[in-house]
């Protein structure tokens, strides 16, 4: 095969020419056009303007580069969104400039809506980055915040919608309702007033009391404590429910209903923790709008009616017509004011859903709402990230609650982010917060069975790191006036109680490692892994992260866990495994959490520079030493314990990042076990694109290939974290690196072939299948280094198209991205962004390191690399396929290179597509249904579920009709297999997300134009 047919032609884009100085998107033109926006639109002082224009000048000859890469693409739109971008970075990271403006203002100068400005910005990060980071400093990017604005924005949008579902379930949801309802038209207040005088409220917590620790679960009890208030105020000819019927509600005996205990039912939320979120809400209720709190039960108001009122407050005049009107202005005032210097998001706009700001734009073409937003909120909806979002549709909030019934009898609430949430937060409350803090008499049996007892070291080190990871140190004194209790105060609660659910999940999981270990080894002194410094921290880590994960703090994102506790993401996805394993009471949430977060592990964060894998890659490989080296990409020394502790003391209240550390232990420690860093995480990744495709966590499933056989002597974790240099014992001579990289390895094909099966059904490329495959795992082996930096999926669409062209197929780089695009881990960074070295291409001149699109990767780095072997695994006969296979086994590099494998048969998802065109899936029966089917009572053994097509005949005819209509002349796919035990289910969110996707929800519709791709090759 020619070179010419493995190159493709240059994107038509690429040679453009520089437009005249009089065109209309000459720079001159836009510099002119930029000077308008900021002095005419935004009226800015000299100062700023200043600031803007010197970003703006350094950063201009990017723009036209970009146009292609953000928003749809045309000159106009990217301008303004260059624009946003540029006043947004002056804004978060310029000192001693005045505050002007807000994002939202920006954005509505700009025409942009937030979604759009939060999918977008990744671009501008990674084209500007180095600009950036050369005016502001190397923690641009920290300081920036751009990843906690994201995660604000979706959780300010999920508990917007939580709210009004939950008020419509209490209230009427108009003032046409109250009419219908009441020949009262002229009583005090409208519906409409009480719901944003509640979001204020809950907003006044938010800023004052929620202020350091956002998180989904808190601000949950939060709105659940507002609904309280609003109950027992809101005049009863609002109310949707009459409360003396509704089987909800909780009763005590000749006292009415115990409101706070029926609200904890209803939404699942720690009576504790309500009972101090009330108490809080009503003390911001008396400081801010100085109204006289008075114990309910001095009270006989119709709304108070069959209430037990002990330990309520109520607040006489709140929900009176003018008091209402004042207060909620009120509320806004001191919202404007606690949020002027530092709040980007103006919060109260996300009460009202028809607001601009608010609006999908281009993602689905309509208002964003969870029933319309479903692909976009299915990540940050996770612990992410994050726990997997099945976003229902919400039920109707016009339904009828006839009799007073709250959406039945029996109804659970309909499964939402926050609900998710509150969920997994019960089981860290009823089944990890009751265990001891210190270790249990059997896990100190283990710890003190050692060489020497290291119990002490054991609770010391997690003391130090969980202190780390959540420091009890405020952020300075924030009262306001009154009896309401301290910022601060709040903050060391919730610290104190979140590292205490770390810690003991963290002994409850290691107990049973050690049981198993010892298991393993029949014996119980497990000196290796017990002093290993590395292990015990990825188990702090991952026990943080859990908690951490259960309550979506924002200022807490993956992976701050890992900069913390000085580990890297190498070091983690060893231990997720086990632990999933280890914690059979793991909720299924945060084993999905898990099995997302070693998925992101394996895509890129372990390829990233600083990653200790390359410390293990050199032992194992020393071939690559030299370009490790010249990267510059191998792990610094992790810091010691001392360190951090002294780290934590000196920067106390300033959330410390183990980072700036500069003390670090050198020597090999206990067993030689090398130090392995914390990684700098510099790559931005946008929350409301990224996906969870991985399947169910399964016991051994990431490693459970038919003819991938992961080396995994006995003790496993023990090798795992022994010095990369140390001989294995059970390894056949093979070092730990070596049989650490085997592992990795085989989980990086395992994922490769889940992501390129799906890639080949949407392209219907099955005949490639096998030669993608085997050209992914040649180029793994073989040309390890075009990994170095990059992500696994970059290289999977590359192997498309080699192979597409090498096997002469009409199949176009755009198509693939189109269809990559569709996949649900997809990321446009990954086709937009990629790392290039060009001193290593050594082509056209070029030096120094840059992000270029994928077309380009391809082209410069990719086939000049892998021509040799891409020829080699071009599509042949069985026959020679079998001969080739073995002679490529025979000649692959040395220690460490994994046998070539035909592609593995992989675990039926459920449901599966069982038709190209129909949007039909299959599914096993559950066993709860069986007994039911085979009953003799049953007159069927079949359920055919859908829209029927015809009048009833028999289960025969009904599956006979079906089978004809989805097959018609296309050849049958074969048997689906639901016997193999091990066989795995797929994530609610990949399901959710495919049948989104397969009936027109995706992000680009059939025939909008990939917006980064401008070809026809």
């Amino acid at each position: 095969m020619s070179p010419p047919a493995l190159i493709m032609e240059d994107p038509k884009a690429k040679a453009s020419a520089p437009a005249p100085a009089d065109h209309p998107h000459s720079q001159a033109s836009v510099e002119a056009r930029f000077v308008v926006f900021c002095k005419s639109g935004l009226s800015l002082n000299e100062n700023t303007f200043t600031e803007a224009m010197k970003l703006f000048n350094e950063s201009k000859h990017l723009l036209p580069t970009t146009i292609s890469a953000i928003g749809t693409g045309t000159p106009e739109e990217v301008e303004r969104y260059w624009f946003v971008f540029i006043l947004y970075v002056v804004k978060r990271l310029s000192q001693g400039l005045p505050d002007e403006f807000t994002l939202f203002e920006i954005l509505r100068l700009g025409k942009l809506n937030c979604v759009d400005f939060l999918k977008e910005l990744p671009q501008f990060i990674v084209k500007a980055g180095p600009i950036l980071s050369s005016q502001y400093g190397a923690d641009w990017e920290k300081r920036l915040q751009a990843k906690e604005l994201q995660a604000n924005f979706v959780h300010l949008m999920i508990l917007s919608k939580y709210y009004k579902r939950a008020f419509r379930e209490f209230f009427l949801a108009s003032d046409a309702e109250v009419d219908e309802q009441s020949a009262v038209t002229n009583a005090a207040g409208s519906v409409s007033n009480y719901y944003r005088f509640g979001w204020l409220l809950f907003l006044a917590l938010r800023s004052h009391v929620f202020s350091r620790y956002k998180n989904l679960v808190t601000c949950t009890n939060g709105l659940v404590a507002i609904l309280a208030i609003l109950i027992i105020h809101v005049p009863v000819r609002s109310r949707n429910f009459t409360i003396q019927d509704s089987p909800r509600f909780v009763r005590k005996e000749r006292k009415g209903v115990d409101l706070v205990a029926s609200l904890c039912n209803i939404y699942d939320t720690s009576e504790d923790e309500l009972r101090k979120t009330l108490d809080m809400a009503n003390g911001l209720i008396a400081d801010i709008l100085k109204k006289n709190p008075r114990p309910a039960s001095e009270f006989r108001t119709e709304s108070l009616a069959n209430i037990d009122t002990d330990d309520l407050i109520y607040f006489e005049d709140l929900m009176e017509e003018a008091s209402l009107s004042s207060s909620s202005d009120i509320l806004e005032k001191d919202y404007a004011d606690a949020t002027r210097n530092n709040g980007e998001l103006d919060e109260r706009v996300f009460v009202n859903e028809e607001d601009s700001l608010l609006d999908s734009g281009s993602l689905s073409g309509g208002a964003m709402n969870i029933n319309g937003a479903k692909r976009k909120f299915d990540s940050m909806a996770s612990p992410a990230k994050t726990i997997t979002s099945p976003l229902s549709s919400f039920p109707s909030p016009s339904a009828s609650h006839a009799n007073g019934f709250l959406c039945g009898s029996n109804s659970k609430m309909v499964a939402t982010p926050v609900t998710t949430a509150m969920t997994t937060a019960k089981w860290l409350r009823t089944v990890i917060s009751p265990l001891s803090p210190k270790p249990s008499p059997e896990l100190e049996r283990f710890l003190s069975s050692c060489d020497r007892d290291v119990t002490t070291d054991v609770i010391r080190r997690a003391n130090i790191i969980l202190e780390a990871i959540f420091p009890s140190s405020g952020l300075g004194e924030r009262c306001i006036t009154g009896s309401l209790q301290c910022t601060s105060l709040m903050d060391s609660i919730w610290t104190e109680q979140r590292r205490l659910e770390a810690l003991k999940l963290y002994y409850r999981v290691l107990q049973a490692m050690c049981t198993a270990e010892a298991q393993i080894l029949h014996a119980s002194n497990l000196t290796s892994l017990l002093t290993n410094e590395r292990f015990h921290r990825c188990m702090l880590a991952c026990s943080a992260e859990l908690v951490l994960a259960t309550h979506k703090t924002v200022t807490m994102l993956f992976p701050a866990v890992l900069e913390r506790t000085g580990i890297t993401a190498f070091d983690l996805s060893k231990v997720i495994e086990s632990f999933i394993r280890h914690e059979e009471s793991l909720p299924r949430e945060l084993r999905r959490h898990l099995n997302s977060l070693e998925e992101r592990l394996l895509e890129s964060m372990v390829w990233e520079k600083g990653s200790s894998m390359y410390n293990s890659l050199t032992v194992a490989r020393p071939a690559l030493s030299s370009e490790v080296n010249r990267l510059g990409l191998l792990a610094e020394p992790m810091p010691s314990l001392d360190a951090i502790a002294m780290h934590m003391n000196i920067s106390c209240g300033n959330l410390p990042c183990v980072p700036s550390l500069q003390k670090s232990e050198t020597s090999p420690g206990q067993n030689g076990d090398m130090r392995s860093p914390k990684r700098l995480c510099t790559e931005y990744r946008s929350m409301l694109v990224e996906r969870n495709p991985f399947t169910s966590p399964v016991k051994d499933r990431l490693l459970a290939l038919n003819n991938i056989k992961a080396k995994l002597p006995p003790p496993a974790l023990q090798s795992a974290f022994a010095s990369p240099t140390r001989p294995n014992p059970g390894a056949g001579g093979e070092t730990c690196a070596e049989t650490a990289i085997n592992v990795f390895f085989s989980k990086i094909v395992k994922l490769a072939a889940v992501r390129i099966n799906g890639l080949v059904e949407r392209l219907q490329l099955s005949l490639q299948r096998e030669s993608i495959y085997c050209l992914f795992q040649q180029i793994l082996s073989q040309r390890t280094t075009l990994f170095f930096n990059r992500h696994i999926d970059q290289i999977i669409l590359c192997c498309f198209y080699g192979i597409a062209k090498i096997s002469q197929l009409n199949l176009t780089f755009k198509e693939i991205i189109f269809n990559y695009r569709r996949q649900p881990q997809c990321k446009p960074q990954v086709f937009r962004s990629v790392f290039v070295d060009w001193s290593s291409a050594r082509r056209h001149g070029k030096t120094g390191q840059e992000h270029v699109d994928i077309i380009t990767f391809y082209n410069e780095i990719f086939i000049p690399a892998v021509k040799p072997v891409l020829l080699e695994v071009a599509p042949v006969g069985t026959a020679q396929k079998a001969n080739r296979n073995t002679e490529i086994n025979n000649s692959t590099d040395g220690p460490g290179s994994p046998k070539i494998s035909a592609f593995p048969s992989l675990p039926d998802m459920s449901p599966k597509k069982v038709s190209a065109v129909h949007n039909v899936y299959v599914s096993p029966l559950r066993s709860s249904k069986m007994d039911a089917l085979i009953s003799n009572s049953s007159k069927s053994y079949y359920a055919c579920v859908g829209e029927s097509t015809h009048a009833y005949q028999s289960p025969s005819k009904d599956l006979t009709a079906i089978n004809n209509r989805l097959n018609g002349n296309r050849k049958l796919r074969g048997m689906l297999n639901f016997d193999d035990v091990d066989v795995g289910l797929v994530s609610d969110s990949l399901v959710a997300n495919s049948l989104y996707l397969q009936n027109g929800s995706c992000g680009s519709s059939s025939g909008a134009p990939v917006k980064s791709e401008q070809l026809d090759s």
